[in-house]
């Protein structure tokens, strides 16, 4: 016998309902992400760092689906550091990796090495992921520092800046 026909009409209609309800909550999720002002502010912190170092670089800041939130290009940037930054970042974000750590796991691993070849991923370091909490909502992308470790080390130090507002 179906449970509809074990309870009382009025109870089969309340579990018919809340089962209803469980599967429809389901079906919609909410999910953080980038504001216009928060991607500005990354993006900025993230050239001055550069250029206190004397790097000339643009940051790209990305949403957490890695589409272009904000593009900052110190005086200078080459015009290569452009698509550089954003395809980190979109990597960083796709992945939710740093691009310097999967770099270093595709030149360690064999199976990881043909991570270069899917569209758009760019395994050079630079890209960071914005994180609230363990969410990834985001990603840094920076090109133009004379190596990706050093890309990297001023989106973290952006990243720094603005932890605050990543609560």
């Amino acid at each position: 016998m179906t449970l509809a026909r074990r309870l009382p009409p009025a109870a089969a209609l309340a579990a018919l309902l809340l089962t209803a309800a469980s599967a429809h909550a389901d079906a919609v999720r909410t999910e953080r992400n980038m504001s216009l002002e928060l991607a500005n502010q990354i993006a900025a912190h993230t050239v001055a760092a550069c250029t206190a170092g004397g790097y000339a670089v643009t940051a790209t800041v990305v949403d957490r689906a890695g589409t272009v939130r904000a593009v900052q290009r110190a005086d200078n940037a080459g015009p290569h550091t452009l698509e550089a930054s954003r395809l980190k970042a979109y990597t960083s974000a796709s992945a939710k990796n740093a691009t310097l750590a999967m770099m270093e796991g595709a030149q360690k691993n064999p199976a990881a090495a043909n991570l270069v070849h899917i569209p758009g991923y760019l395994l050079l370091g630079g890209g960071v992921p914005v994180r609230v909490g363990t969410e990834v909502i985001g990603a840094v992308g920076v090109g133009g520092a004379p190596g990706g470790h050093l890309d990297e080390q001023c989106a973290l130090a952006a990243l720094a800046k603005v932890q605050d507002l990543l609560k």
